[in-house]
């Protein structure tokens, strides 16, 4: 793994209102608690192969603070470990994470579980794709 693969460039980051409101109307989610991936397939060709967002639920952080430390922490699990999808599939997403717990994980379990939802991630878009090509976890 080299370090470019583990930035989190401008580019990366999910931001369009539009792909955003597309994402939640028509994306589809995988989960592995407590945390949640809701994403689409991009058509785009000048669109970065993986555009990500990150979420956690005020309901659970009252707190600012607390709401951006596990923002940060989805973060640099989502930049250390994208590897785990690009490596394995060819189409573009967007994507967006949710943190969903009170309970406050460590970094070592939230990358834990970060790895073990990419993984699922895969393996369900290997199976819904016909291409044989797709390589394997």
């Amino acid at each position: 793994m080299t370090k470019q693969n583990q930035t989190y460039s401008k580019e990366e980051k999910l931001k369009a209102k539009k792909l955003i409101d597309e994402l939640f109307i028509t994306g589809k989610s995988v989960s592995k608690y407590p945390l949640r991936l809701v994403y689409i397939e991009v058509n785009d060709q000048d669109a970065p192969p993986l555009q990500t967002g990150v979420s956690v639920s005020k309901r659970h952080f009252k707190k600012a603070v607390d709401r951006n430390y596990y923002k940060r922490l989805l973060r640099e699990c989502y930049r250390k470990n994208k590897t785990l999808i690009l490596d394995h599939v060819d189409q573009k997403f967007a994507m967006m994470l949710f943190y969903q717990t009170k309970d406050r994980l460590t970094y070592q379990e939230v990358e834990y579980k970060m790895k073990a939802l990419f993984e699922k991630f895969v393996r369900q878009h290997q199976q819904t794709t016909p291409e044989s090509d797709n390589k394997t976890i």
